[in-house]
């Protein structure tokens, strides 16, 4: 697939606490950085998400007692999954990957920075309601296919590429630049979403 003048990469909160070692490690999470690098240096436009929770936010199992990482609980915007600690702004952990490229990165999206809403996607909060802002920028700016790459595929990887593909754009998500958590079967289902919702699968190389 060519590249063209308005495509985008999106690139999925690729920070510490998800690669190898960090809270919220992602399984072999570090493997993204070298394709990712490999596009950021060739596509138009580059976008960063990034992960960025004051302390005590509501998605931490910490802030709910007697509550245990990957456990559930109901909230007034939905079900939650409680997770470890991670990505407390202004932390080693928060900070993108070390070995990250992506100096020419036009805008960087925080998201999960509201201490009662988690944020996934890169468009909308989890109550389904807040914006980012980020179609906005995009349609203003005349930007068209979204190619996703990052962490999680089964979270926010895949609530991105749904909420983009629901705001209109094409979207497609690079394959051997994201990389799984698989909370029992997280990842089939976000896969079978991401193609029942029309998002196209590729891999780097198939990108020239």
């Amino acid at each position: 697939m060519r590249i063209e003048p308005a495509d985008v990469l999106l690139v999925i909160d690729v920070q510490n606490d998800f690669l190898p070692g960090g809270a919220l490690a992602v399984p072999d999470g570090d493997a993204v950085i070298a394709p990712v690098n490999r596009l950021a240096a060739r596509f138009p436009h580059v976008v960063l998400t990034q992960d960025w929770h004051p302390p005590g936010h509501v998605s931490f199992a910490s802030s709910h007692a007697g509550r245990r990482p990957f456990e559930t609980v109901p909230l007034p915007y939905g079900t939650q999954v409680l997770w470890p600690d991670h990505c407390i702004r202004g932390t080693a952990g928060a900070a993108l990957a070390a070995g990250l490229e992506v100096e020419r990165a036009e805008l960087v999206i925080r998201k999960g920075h509201a201490r009662d809403v988690d944020s996934y996607s890169a468009f909308l909060e989890a109550d389904r309601t807040t914006r980012t802002g980020l179609a906005g920028y995009l349609r203003e700016r005349g930007l068209g296919r979204l190619f996703l790459c990052g962490l999680a595929t089964d979270f926010c990887v895949a609530w991105s590429a749904l909420d983009a593909r629901a705001e209109g754009f094409a979207t497609f998500i690079v394959a051997d630049a994201v990389r799984g958590i698989d909370i029992d079967g997280s990842l089939d289902r976000a896969f079978a979403e991401m193609d029942a919702a029309g998002i196209h699968r590729l891999t780097s190389g198939e990108i020239g």
